[in-house]
């Protein structure tokens, strides 16, 4: 696929994930998904890698029912070959304690035949902590 469509079905991921459709993004996922937010640290349910439709599924439920997002913007898209990198600006709010998180998130994803095979994404994790772990 081409660079541009790539772009496309990233942009289409982020419209199902702010509509709560994680079935749409599984379809859109290779069987062997390689996907991680903050591989080094634990501090938050939704971190740490993951193998797998049934463990990326995981992940959304982790982050939905500990985090209620408030704005999920993407503002930036860059793509090479079957990489595509992206730059959101996300305000989200932790369920339990009401604190509110503002940062931009980097995302990394790299595509095969059309489907995402690798994410890796990063944020502030010390907002994240504090929100977590008052």
């Amino acid at each position: 696929m081409s660079a541009d469509s790539n772009i496309e079905m990233i942009k289409s991921c982020y419209e199902m994930f702010l509509k709560g459709d994680t079935e749409g993004i599984m379809a859109v996922l290779g069987e062997d998904v390689d996907w991680a937010v903050e591989t080094t640290t634990t501090v938050a349910p939704w971190y740490g890698p993951r193998r797998g439709k049934a463990e990326v599924s995981a992940f959304f439920e982790a982050f939905g029912t500990t985090m209620e997002v408030d704005d999920f913007t993407p503002m930036v898209f860059a793509a090479s070959g079957d990489d595509v990198l992206t730059v959101v600006r996300c305000r989200t709010r932790h369920r339990a304690s009401g604190r509110t998180l503002s940062m931009n998130l980097h995302h990394h994803f790299t595509l095969r035949n059309g489907l995402i095979t690798h994410f890796r994404g990063t944020e502030d994790t010390a907002q994240v902590a504090d929100a977590l772990h008052p």
